[in-house]
């Protein structure tokens, strides 16, 4: 394997930051994640200026010198111009590499074509395919691709979204969509996201807790089977500890919140997910309970094998409303595990 190993989608939040920091360095050196902008729709010029800057700020004190692409995927133009400039300001010490893809603005195309091209730390080319391989259009990415400089590296980004029980074709489709997109350029890296924990809903979680099959490594698992000549620059990528919803909401303001939250783990096989309430005289002991169920699981791979599980084994026999955490904590906790399990996963 030429390129990384596993490329998580990560919000450019707090949480992934610090889940990313956090991992050990083994398992650190083989993820590259894929950066994404929360939205920042309808705010002020010189606050979305701001707001921008902080979300690159914060993901660069967490890279230092390791790349990773950033991308602003739910933003429109005034964002999208907001990234390039905040992109070309720090141009010459950044390590992120800029995305964009076909159904981009001309002038967001331009302005991450050009970045990549005067600073050689590559291009992420990102193309949605929720549906069929047919819906990624093909004429529009050879005339993106067209017009990356020769001396420009350049990476597919295959986000498949959702992948949902009753998207049984998924497979299938990624491979046909592999098989027209791969020959069309010398990729630096192919990858294939799709999303991983479901989205989180009262009506999931009606019984306390859901245990959901991990379908997008399913997919994974058949287009991997059946690559050849592309393999060595083939890479699996997911949503981390969220959903594709999830990480697509704006900011938080730090007002209210839902009542309840969760705890995530993940096992080879399933998504584990266990209702935790944010508040209440209860909350501190019913979250310590909710860690112990998820350190009764069968696959719960015990407290040493990541900073998640150890904080879970904290939590669980822990006393008094310390450590048991909030929202932020809870998928900082869940991406630890996550992402240190899918790379000990994928290593031969």
């Amino acid at each position: 394997m030429s390129g990384p190993l596993y490329v998580p989608v990560l919000p450019a939040k707090q949480h992934a930051c610090q889940a990313y920091r956090q991992l050990i360095p083994a398992v650190q050196a083989a993820v590259v994640p894929l950066w994404n902008l929360p939205p920042r729709a309808g705010a002020h010029p010189d606050a979305l200026a701001v707001g921008v800057r902080d979300d690159l700020w914060r993901v660069r004190k967490a890279h230092r010198h390791h790349p990773a692409w950033v991308d602003c995927p739910f933003a429109d133009e005034a964002q999208q111009s907001a990234l390039a400039g905040a992109l070309a300001a720090d141009a010459d010490v950044s390590p992120l590499r800029p995305v964009t893809g076909p159904h981009r603005s001309e002038t967001h195309q331009a302005a991450m074509l050009e970045h990549a091209r005067s600073t050689g730390s590559g291009l992420g080319i990102r193309l949605m395919m929720p549906g069929h391989w047919d819906d990624v259009p093909l004429p529009a990415v050879r005339d993106l691709i067209a017009r990356v400089d020769p001396a420009v590296e350049a990476d597919l980004l295959l986000d498949l979204g959702a992948v949902p029980a009753d998207r049984t074709d998924a497979a299938k489709e990624t491979r046909r969509a592999l098989d027209a997109l791969l020959p069309l350029f010398p990729w630096r890296t192919a990858a294939v996201l799709g999303g991983a924990f479901p989205d989180v809903t009262a009506r999931l979680l009606e019984l306390g807790s859901a245990v959901v099959p991990r379908l997008d490594w399913r997919v994974w698992t058949e287009v991997r089977s059946s690559r050849r000549e592309f393999d060595s620059i083939l890479a699996y990528g997911d949503y981390g500890a969220d959903s594709t919803r999830g990480i697509a909401r704006p900011p938080s303001t730090g007002k209210g919140g839902p009542p309840w939250g969760v705890l995530r783990y993940t096992t080879d096989e399933s998504y584990v997910l266990v209702k935790v309430p944010t508040r209440g005289p209860d909350r501190a002991a019913s979250v310590r309970a909710a860690a112990r169920d998820i350190l009764a699981l069968p696959d719960f791979r015990g407290p040493a094998a990541s900073g998640g599980e150890t904080w879970l084994r904290d939590c669980a026999h822990g006393h008094g409303p310390q450590g048991t955490g909030n929202a932020g904590v809870w998928l900082r906790v869940g991406n630890i595990q996550h992402m240190t399990h899918v790379v000990r996963s994928l290593r031969p």
